[in-house]
């Protein structure tokens, strides 16, 4: 059974994904880094290739780790957003949803230039989040098994917290 985490940019998947692979000694992947490692930046690709093109990307980089298993998962923030990649997922796996309030995830990405959703001439960065959080909470909800909120806590709290949440169905030791 593996173990994937969503959430908005900014909600901490990648660094929670590093720390809960830490606690339980199992093997992390990180569906952004997978794609960077064999396509280059994502910017890049938004920029040259569009969004349509990266969202197929991460349904391939989906299919190949959905046939593994044990594993820790940090997905792209709007990976969940296709019904095809839940479906995928959700056969061998238990989705968490890293849920950050507005605040929490302005003060993370006001300085990020890599981060191509985010990158607007017409809309503020707080603004465009506001946005996209509205658009996909509802989404991240209805496809998590579970809902851990991230504010206020430590990456190391929130590690620990999901690995005691989902211990009897992903079997971990930590």
């Amino acid at each position: 059974m593996n173990l994937i985490l969503c959430g908005m940019m900014g909600a901490g998947k990648t660094t929670i994904g590093i720390k809960i692979a830490e606690l339980t000694g199992r093997r992390w992947y990180d569906t952004d880094g997978l794609i960077v490692d064999k396509h280059g930046k994502i910017s890049d690709i938004f920029e040259y290739y569009g969004e349509a093109h990266f969202r197929k990307l991460e349904t391939d980089i989906v299919k190949d780790l959905a046939k593994k298993d044990g594993l820790v998962i940090s997905t792209g923030g709007g990976l969940v957003l296709k019904k095809e990649n839940n479906e995928v997922l959700q056969k061998n796996g238990k989705i968490v949803f890293l849920r950050a309030t507005l605040d929490t995830l302005s003060k993370r990405l006001k300085v990020d230039g890599e981060r191509p959703l985010l990158q607007t001439s017409t809309e503020s960065i707080r603004d465009r989040l506001a946005r996209l959080l509205a658009e996909r909470s509802p989404i991240y909800e209805h496809v998590a098994d579970y809902i851990v909120d991230v504010d206020g806590k430590t990456p190391e709290e929130i590690a620990k917290e999901i690995v005691q949440l989902t211990n009897n169905v992903c079997g971990f030791e930590g």
